[in-house]
């Protein structure tokens, strides 16, 4: 499996964004993984972030239908990091990919308490759990 290093993600965020906060389109490819060895992998991380948008925010944003939203923008969530507010790139698949690799490193002074996800297939299985539970509907 090919890793990507943080510097790719600052390369892509360097790179420019659309007036709208559009991150450009890349041709960064990215490797599937596991959604269920995912929903594992997101274990650690439910301490701070839910999937189900019935619960709403926790420490951390909820992450239901991340892909697509700009970066630290979501409504309702006020703890952002001024370096995330300041963000104006989109989640993609691919940038989080490259971003859980070290996201204390790739936006330093964010309030995000991880070290990341070192390992590229855990880092593949997290996002492909995320793309999974993100096409879910939820009962009101």
């Amino acid at each position: 499996m090919r890793r990507f290093s943080i510097w790719i993600l600052l390369a892509l965020l360097a790179a420019g964004t659309r007036a709208q906060g559009e991150l450009e389109a890349t041709t960064l490819p990215f490797i599937g993984g596991d959604p269920e060895r995912g929903r594992l992998v997101f274990a650690s991380c439910r301490s701070c972030h839910y999937t189900d948008p019935r619960l709403g925010h926790g420490n951390g944003p909820n992450l239901h239908r991340i892909f697509g939203k700009i970066a630290g923008k979501q409504p309702g969530f006020d703890y952002y990091s001024v370096q995330l507010q300041a963000a104006e790139f989109v989640w993609t698949p691919q940038l989080l990919y490259a971003w859980l690799e070290n996201p204390m490193q790739a936006t330093p002074g964010t309030t995000m308490m991880s070290n990341g996800v070192p390992d590229p297939g855990q880092r593949a299985d997290l996002v492909a759990y995320l793309q999974q539970v993100s096409m879910l509907e939820f009962a009101p």
